[in-house]
């Protein structure tokens, strides 16, 4: 087992036993071979562009694929052995109506003959002895821009299938990761292909943000600003966790009348700010913090629990029978939810737990500044900009984790001087997420964007203030600190990049992926650097 993906990577180099994660040696093993298999199947689906050939089925399913080899997802072996037969079995067939329209497909790179075991045992095997990861390339630099795209490429793949669910595809994703998959069963790449290929990625990330956003906002409406309760009501209970709007609006559907609330966790804490979800009276508000805290939390909720997307840990025996996942997520023993998203099993466990037997007020956070919503006030921002009433704006965001050293962005936010804005995404907010930071001019000083699929809304919130103040991003009073875990933030730090974005700060450490010569390939071009070891020596360098 090699794995070196996550930011928890064993000691800041890599898994070699079992993931920090979790996840076991023989689905390490299993995951570098269908990423093989989706290899040999983009070099049909590529062959078969150059005809006119172009498979929906094949395109999806790819994205499914990669994306079922992201950091915490479903760590069942034998699915990982249905999915590479499936990609097999769609090559093989593909390679015949390639063929039937005049391609060609005499492929010298292995992957495209590939030929699975016929038991789990034979392909776990496969997999070890492929050693995908170090033999990408015998060159380290090249290797690691490799890593990067590849690993990026499992963020687009993520940010692409929620977007297709909602109905938004383009075919310039799929026609990307087909190419790039293809051009790594080859080397010989030079420096140049290889970053070209890796900053392509970050531009094509942007169109599938883009794409998700439009899902989400054109099925649920635009978040608006919207105080949710983190306290609780008492009766029967439900808590969501993960990314998926569209299973929380399904579950929403289905518990209606049953007299069951619906909290949020996590990632769906924005989803309160949608007017087609937040319109349900039993979505009631939002539990516990982020995801380094669920080994405590979880077995206090007195409900069933439902995973969608990533599933974060493996839930401990003492509520592990309350516990469902959908998708791709989840551990084997848990109760999966089909295809049909029927969410019975879980609503008749909610039924049967006791819920919470009285009212408890905890407060309230503030979410839903989407974009519209920023810059429907962008006048009195721009204003206040230049009276100096705001100084400064910091994105403090990314992925949270429980490795030592992310108290740095709670710590972070609460030195930011009070002339100054954060606007905050993605998990790693619920380090801070519900400090009260007062407001500048009537605008809170804190302002929730999102999820991390909600970073399209925060790129366009910046370039929106940098077309007001006639400037390019990089010239706005704009400093981005950002935390990362796993590859959806790899694909968004891409996108930055490809956006031309400077002086971002990264943390809590570097990708163990990078190497030092494209580490400072990265730090000459984009001015990319680690955060300091305090909060003040980043913000006396940025502030002044």
């Amino acid at each position: 087992m090699f794995c070196n993906q996550c930011e928890q990577t064993a000691k800041g180099t890599g898994c070699t036993k079992i993931g920090v994660c979790g996840k076991p040696g023989d689905v390490a093993a299993l995951q570098d071979l269908l990423t093989y298999a989706v290899q040999g199947l983009s070099l049909v689906a590529v062959a078969g562009r150059k005809v006119g050939l172009i498979d929906n089925a094949v395109d999806r399913f790819s994205l499914e694929a990669i994306f079922s080899c992201l950091t915490n997802v479903d760590f069942d072996p034998v699915r990982f052995q249905e999915l590479i037969k499936k990609t097999v079995a769609l090559r093989d067939a593909l390679k015949v109506k390639v063929i039937a329209a005049g391609g060609s497909v005499d492929f010298s790179a292995p992957a495209a003959s590939f030929a699975p075991a016929a038991t789990l045992d034979g392909l776990i095997t496969q997999g070890q002895d492929l050693d995908f990861i170090n033999k990408l390339d015998e060159n380290e630099d090249l290797r690691s821009l490799k890593q990067i795209t590849v690993y990026g490429m499992r963020g687009l793949a993520a940010y692409a299938d929620h977007a297709a669910i909602l109905g938004q595809e383009d075919d310039s994703i799929y026609t990307y990761i087909h190419e790039t998959m293809a051009e790594f069963t080859k080397s010989g790449q030079g420096l140049e292909q290889l970053v070209g290929l890796a900053m392509k990625c970050g531009e094509v990330n942007l169109k599938a943000m883009e794409l998700l956003d439009a899902g989400n906002t054109g099925t649920y409406g635009h978040p608006t600003p919207t105080e949710v309760p983190l306290g609780a009501k008492a009766g029967k209970a439900i808590l969501i966790t993960g990314h998926d709007l569209r299973d929380l609006e399904l579950l929403l559907k289905q518990t209606e009348g049953k007299g069951i609330n619906i909290y949020t966790h996590g990632e769906m804490l924005p989803c309160h700010g949608y007017p087609e979800l937040k319109k349900y009276p039993h979505f009631h508000g939002h539990f516990g913090t982020a995801w380094q805290n669920q080994a405590k939390e979880f077995p206090e909720f007195p409900g069933a629990i439902l995973f969608t997307t990533n599933c974060i840990q493996k839930p401990a025996d003492s509520y592990k029978a309350n516990v469902f996942t959908t998708g791709l997520v989840g551990w084997p023993e848990l109760v999966h939810i089909g295809s049909d998203k029927d969410f019975t099993p879980v609503i008749n466990r909610a039924l049967a737990l006791p819920g919470f037997s009285a009212d408890t007020d905890k407060g309230s956070v503030l979410v839903g500044f989407g974009r519209n919503t920023v810059l429907g006030v962008a006048d009195k921002v721009i204003e206040a900009v230049k009276s100096k009433a705001i100084r400064h704006f910091f994105l403090v965001g990314g992925c949270d984790g429980a490795k030592p050293g992310r108290n740095y962005y709670t710590e972070f936010v609460e030195k930011v001087p009070n002339d100054c804005m954060i606007l905050t995404l993605a998990c790693g907010k619920f380090r801070f997420f519900d400090k009260k930071l007062g407001d500048i001019g009537g605008i809170p000083r804190l302002l929730d964007v999102g999820q991390c699929n909600d970073a399209y809304s925060a790129i366009q919130i910046a370039v929106a203030l940098a077309g007001a103040f006639e400037c390019g991003v990089n010239d706005l009073p704009l400093s981005m600190i950002l935390s990362w875990y796993e590859q959806k933030a790899v694909v968004i730090l891409l996108t930055l990049f490809s956006l031309g974005i400077k002086d971002i700060r990264l943390g809590p450490s570097l990708p163990a992926f990078i190497s030092p010569n494209v580490l400072n390939v990265l730090v000459e071009n984009f001015d990319c650097k680690p955060i300091a070891a305090t909060p003040e020596e980043d913000l006396k360098t940025i502030l002044g």
